[in-house]
């Protein structure tokens, strides 16, 4: 795919295609980020167990990420917008065909089958048309899309809890994949590609490795193993949130007037949002392994403080927040550090094979992390297993892949 660079009369249009490309990432990030509000219903439906449940939440990560590579291949050759529409039906579609099952096994097609194909569709679409419109800033428009993706929940977590509470979880998900739906392609017919009349071309400074190369480093497989174990803890959170403040006894609590569950989860997406463009930007200046072993101690400092203060809602709320904080930054900080390493020349499906570590944390922060929770009656194990994880990756950054980095770019230099 050839990169072009606007000129300047096109200035005001990549900024335009950026919003459009955020909404459509907004558009889609609810089965994701609002699934904990759904589980103690789904529960109560189909009388299961919680770990159970869980499998839909990670069937919907692992489908949204380990096609990603072969994502990645197809929107080199189908118009984005057409891509992302695609994606957007068969996410919202996910939502309403999930309203009408009647067994767990049904709901793990739509919600997590659909769900997951139709998220990643879009996700990789709106990635590489902002790669177009942004040749020479491609880790700030990656960023601002997983900001995108990561943010836009929270416009829907109060409706969608206010619908949940008085009409129940069917007509919820039927309203709202109708409603995403409608938005994503509303935001999508806006989308277009960069006029090739009013770009220039650019030397693409592609270099590197390509991906059967990458695969086979020692250096690929430890940002997996770090990016993997850090996805798990705060999916943990993310898809286990309502139960975790169910246990602490703070689900029915009010803050400021506002339920205590909505409301963190308001703020967890907001944290979320903001850590991927700051942490890259401050791992541009402050180098990407410090920074990571910054952001990754004070998730597990913020894990530390938010068990023991669970039970205040006050605390729950506000250090949920920063858990996130802590937590979001690995989709800035694993592609920025991957490029750095192996170059641009098959970057997107290098990136695409690493996102796949998304997919491993999904199973060990779902259904395995509720069946713990369920075989030892408590949260603690769970969160001590989360802590050490994130101790363990921040001591890995520094001890382990910076040395190992500096090898390997000293190597190729020589070569």
């Amino acid at each position: 795919m050839l990169p072009y660079s606007t000129t300047k009369q096109d200035g005001g249009t990549k900024w335009q295609q950026m919003c459009a490309c955020l909404l459509c990432m907004a558009a889609i990030s609810s089965p994701q980020y609002v699934w904990t509000l759904f589980t103690p219903l789904l529960k109560e439906e189909f009388k299961v167990s919680a770990a159970a449940l869980q499998v839909t939440f990670s069937l919907l990560i692992i489908l949204q990420t380990v096609f990603s590579p072969v994502q990645g291949w197809i929107a080199q050759h189908i118009h984005p917008r057409k891509l992302i529409m695609v994606g957007i039906v068969i996410t919202g579609l996910s939502w309403v065909t999930a309203a009408q099952v009647t067994s767990l096994p049904m709901l793990y097609l739509t919600y997590g089958g659909q769900g997951g194909v139709g998220t990643g569709i879009v996700y990789v679409g709106v990635v590489t048309l902002l790669m177009q419109w942004f040749p020479h800033n491609r880790g700030m428009a990656a960023g601002a899309a997983a900001a995108g993706y990561g943010m836009g929940a929270m416009l829907t977590t109060f409706p969608i809890a206010q619908v949940l509470a008085v009409y129940g979880w069917r007509p919820t998900f039927s309203l709202f994949g109708v409603i995403m739906a409608a938005v994503g392609l509303l935001a999508a017919a806006f989308l277009r590609v960069p006029n090739k009349d009013s770009t220039t071309p650019v030397a693409t400074g592609q270099f590197g490795y390509m991906t059967p190369q990458v695969l086979k480093t020692r250096l690929f497989w430890v940002m997996f193993f770090m990016m993997a174990t850090m996805a798990t803890s705060g999916l943990m959170v993310t898809s286990q949130l309502a139960q975790i403040a169910t246990d602490f006894g703070v689900a029915k609590l009010s803050l400021f007037g506002m339920a205590a569950v909505p409301l963190a989860m308001t703020l967890d997406r907001i944290a979320n949002g903001l850590t991927r463009p700051l942490f890259g930007w401050v791992s541009d200046r402050w180098g990407r392994e410090q920074t990571m072993a910054f952001a990754f101690s004070l998730e597990a400092i913020a894990l530390v403080c938010w068990l023991a203060l669970a039970h205040h809602p006050v605390a729950f709320v506000l250090l949920s927040g920063v858990v996130f904080l802590g937590w979001g930054e690995i989709f800035s900080l694993f592609p920025a550090t991957l490029t750095d390493t192996f170059g641009t020349k098959d970057a997107s499906r290098n990136y695409g094979c690493l996102y796949i570590a998304q997919g491993v944390g999904a199973i060990v922060g779902g259904p395995l992390a509720a069946w713990m929770h369920q075989a030892t009656g408590s949260w603690y194990g769970v969160f001590a297993c989360a802590i050490g994880g994130d101790i363990l990756t921040a001591i890995l950054a520094m001890v382990v892949l910076r040395p190992m980095r500096l090898n390997f770019l000293q190597r190729a230099q020589s070569v």
